[in-house]
């Protein structure tokens, strides 16, 4: 055994993750719950280390994934991370990400996605989410025009289109895309 895969069996040993853990409640559990993700998160930015990629884009993929898993997913969401939801990256970046940002930029959506991204495939690696759902999130993550035009969309709304805009990508769930029953 090489001491890359010595390091590798150690760091996944080290997680005993039990989904049900994550499942954020009252104010003492979304503590709890913040805490074991942002030590998931730590496990996954030492992954990239080990895997070779550089400190920096690392460091920049793993703030890309803390941002929608803590912020988004916990903390807004009120969500296991492990609840495999479809449409939870697109509401992130196609809504959320857009209201709750100064400045949405398309770059820096891009660079959470690609953390998103990297982060569900560590997840699908160590046994935690199913193989459909990384697909799921892949697709959802790979949609850079469709968040791009939401953006610009967004700048461009006028009077009571807000509405509009907002049923087209809904963050609550039970509302239809506009034009659809």
């Amino acid at each position: 055994m090489t001491e890359k895969e010595k390091k590798e069996k150690s760091t996944e040993h080290a997680l005993k993750i039990n989904k049900e853990d994550f499942t954020p409640g009252a104010m003492e559990d979304d503590l709890r719950v913040d805490l074991l993700c942002k030590h998931l998160l730590q496990h996954f930015y030492q992954r990239l280390l080990d895997d070779g990629m550089a400190p920096q884009e690392a460091t920049a993929f793993a703030n890309g994934a803390d941002y929608f898993i803590r912020d988004f997913v916990v903390d807004y969401k009120s969500l296991n991370l492990f609840e495999e939801k479809p449409g939870i990256v697109r509401q992130f970046a196609g809504n959320w990400y857009i209201l709750g940002t100064v400045d949405p930029d398309i770059r820096q959506l891009d660079g959470n996605l690609k953390g998103i991204k990297a982060f569900y495939r560590y997840l699908r690696g160590l046994g935690l989410i199913s193989a459909g759902y990384l697909e799921n999130i892949e697709k959802e993550c790979d949609d850079i025009s469709y968040y791009e035009g939401r953006i610009e969309s967004f700048w461009a709304i006028t009077g009571d289109g807000y509405i509009a805009w907002d049923r087209e990508c809904p963050l609550k769930e039970g509302r239809a895309p506009a034009g659809k029953a």
